[in-house]
């Protein structure tokens, strides 16, 4: 008898395949299918996941793969499968309506709508019995009182649209120092000074909450914030959140002490973690911050990394156990007689190291590696020296790891991203800039090569996915923002002016076809896309940076660097559009606060210009300077911060204001003075 499949057969993303066997007849996300909704005047169930979501697998298993909710779904709607990483237009949509039914979202996200789209019933993750009887509650509904679901889809498109509506702020004067320190105040008291993060659980890492609070200690000389950082970034790297054997993050931590994951490891944090690992230790010269870097870029490089050199998205939370089921964190997760039979006469030092005892037990016999004392207490401890502890260390995680990769892996999904690339690319740039390490930006022009020649389509607009040589989905602006934003910083290591022009182009292409007039921000969508029922303007950071945030900020460097009115224009409107939302949510604006640092402390231009001039820019780049842009060449450009600026037998660094330049100098040490540096930017070795 031969396997039973659906439309999902015919696509790419993993995710979608995980589903192609079910009963139900999947479709994929398509105009066609809301035509067709439209004809036959089925309702539509869309759901939405990701093929690392625990919880997406589970309700598979529990309902999906079941003939009779199968046949419930079959008889009376047409059913959307949707990856919502391939496609987060979609999902945002979604995700908003369902967060204004019933005040909280997640995945699966679990939605019935019209055949027009517009949504009447949702939630996440449901049971098998509560499914089906709400699906024949809803059909029964619809058969004989359709008017009272049309009357509440109405109500829900106006509160989906009200949503995205941005009235510009006409509001002109200056940013303030003091409109970034009351957000830091208010946000403070969210602050576990524990352990670290948010004081509540779960707990995301949220990267680019302690990239702004990094800028703002350093800026401000703000040691009570400094601390706050270094003890989030000390105890998410010694918590089991971080994978201590292979390396690399996990998504989230179910508790409040870091120590028990969501085990799935996904691309765009680990990216976003490699970069403020990097920045930090520029900052501060902590030695497990760079451990941290240098795993997860191994880590990335092992298990994440395609032939051509493009990074693939995320592995799963779950994996066989010992008999054969599926079990979240198995992979990762230790039991006491492996780790004696393993380690041997080193296990009573390594359960000291790792807690094999109550602290690090997560449950049954299963134990999740935690740490909760520094290497130098360890090793006074047991009476040997620092050195002999980490050689002891770094052959542990060898052995385990040796051992580990003997074990049933979790599923990857190799599907390819254009934006959570970006984000793992600037993760490769920022870890090259601080420990100039070759094989960096070998990776790093490896995958900036691939998104140019792979993602970028002849019109000079960008592809959102890429599977099996194939890429076939309209990029979102998610996609514009964090590809200019590290083109950015790849002119910044190379000083190669293609990926600065690059940049350029690419930002004109989001004018052209993202920009809203009206609201002065950008839509997540293109106006080339088929319309949805909402077209959103992304404005809030999550785990990844809000779209519009992350394009200001390209706007603002962009406008340095081609003094273009355009560009600083733009990017002044957003920012303060955006002003109430970071005084009420801080942290979920905190890269619209980075930005805001840029204008209430100072930015500067730093030109470079001759034949040492990308040596200078590497020595450079190893001090923490968040409030700069670098630029050069080795020969004469007509670039508008280097042009006249070429000495034959000179290497000459200027530092500009607005394109006001102070006497330039050769020495890099003279220009840390002129940047308003503290002892807090000096060069780490």
């Amino acid at each position: 008898m031969s396997q039973q499949t659906n439309d999902l057969i015919r696509e790419t993303s993993p995710y979608l395949l995980q589903h192609a066997h079910n009963p139900v007849n999947w479709k994929a996300w398509h105009p066609d299918i809301l035509r067709e909704a439209d004809r036959t005047g089925k309702l539509l169930i869309i759901s939405v996941g990701y093929a690392a979501c625990h919880w997406c697998h589970v309700m598979e298993k529990e309902s999906f793969e079941s003939p009779e909710v199968a046949a419930v779904m079959n008889e009376g709607f047409i059913n959307i499968k949707v990856d919502r990483e391939e496609r987060p237009d979609v999902d945002q949509v979604y995700m908003n309506a369902v967060q204004l039914m019933t005040g909280q979202g997640g995945w699966p996200l679990n939605v019935v709508a019209l055949p027009d789209g517009r949504p009447v019933w949702g939630g996440t993750y449901f049971p098998k019995d509560r499914w089906t009887t709400a699906l024949v509650q809803i059909r029964k509904l619809y058969e004989q009182q359709p008017e009272k679901l049309r009357e509440y889809a109405d109500n829900m498109e106006k509160g989906l649209q009200h949503l995205e509506t941005v009235i510009p702020d006409t509001d002109k004067s200056p940013f303030s120092a003091e409109q970034v320190r009351n957000a830091v105040l208010q946000w403070k008291t969210s602050f576990d000074t524990t352990y670290g993060g948010p004081n509540r659980a779960p707990k995301f890492m949220m990267p680019v909450n302690f990239l702004f609070l990094l800028h703002y200690a350093f800026r401000n000389g703000d040691d009570e914030i400094t601390d706050y950082v270094n003890r989030s970034l000390t105890k998410m790297a010694h918590g089991g959140v971080y994978d201590h054997v292979g390396g690399g993050f996990s998504r989230y931590s179910v508790d409040a002490r870091w120590h028990v994951p969501h085990f799935e490891k996904m691309l765009y944090d680990n990216g976003q973690l490699v970069s403020l690992y990097a920045n930090a230790y520029a900052a501060t010269g902590k030695t497990l911050y760079k451990n941290v870097v240098y795993e997860t870029l191994a880590f990335t490089e092992r298990e994440l990394m395609s032939e051509e050199g493009a990074f693939y998205s995320s592995l799963d939370a779950d994996s066989k156990n010992e008999k054969g089921e599926m079990k979240e964190g198995a992979f990762y997760t230790w039991r006491k007689p492996e780790l004696q039979r393993l380690l041997k006469n080193d296990f009573p030092l390594f359960r000291d190291y790792y807690n094999i005892n109550s602290y690090g037990l997560w449950e049954g016999e299963d134990y999740v590696l935690i740490r909760k004392e520094t290497d130098r207490d360890i090793a006074d401890k047991h009476g040997i020296t620092a050195t002999e502890l980490s050689q002891k260390v770094a052959s542990w995680k060898a052995l385990l790891l040796t051992a580990r990769n003997l074990r049933p892996r979790p599923g990857l999904d190799d599907k390819i991203l254009t934006s959570w690339n970006a984000l793992m690319l600037k993760g490769y740039i920022d870890a090259y800039k601080v420990f100039g390490e070759p094989s960096f930006l070998a990776i790093a022009l490896k995958n900036a090569r691939f998104i140019e020649e792979k993602q970028l389509r002849p019109d000079g607009g960008l592809y959102r996915n890429y599977k099996n040589g194939k890429s076939n989905i309209n990029a979102y602006l998610e996609d514009y923002a964090t590809v200019i934003d590290v083109f950015l910083a790849l002119h910044e290591v190379t000083l190669s002016e293609h990926w600065l022009q690059m940049a350029r182009r690419l930002a004109d292409y989001s004018f052209e076809h993202f920009y809203s007039e009206e609201s002065k921000m950008f839509f997540f969508t293109s106006d080339t896309d088929d319309a949805l029922i909402a077209r959103s303007i992304e404005r809030s950071d999550n785990v990844i940076p809000a779209s519009n945030s992350i394009m200001a900020g390209n706007l603002f460097v962009l406008s340095h660097h081609f003094n273009n009115k355009q560009y600083s224009t733009t990017a002044e409107q957003m920012l303060r559009n955006m002003i109430p939302l970071t005084q009420e949510y801080p942290s979920f604006h905190s890269n619209w606060l980075d930005l805001m640092l840029l204008y209430t402390h100072g930015y500067y231009e730093v030109a470079i210009s001759g034949k040492d001039a990308l040596k200078k820019t590497t020595e450079l780049n190893r001090y923490y300077l968040p409030n700069k842009l670098i630029t050069g060449s080795e020969e004469v450009s007509d670039l508008p911060l280097l042009k006249n600026r070429f000495v034959d037998n000179k290497t000459l660094i200027y530092v500009c204001v607005d394109f006001s330049c102070n006497l330039p100098t050769e020495k890099v040490d003279d220009v840390l003075p002129q940047l308003k540096t503290t002892d807090k930017g000096k060069k780490r070795q």
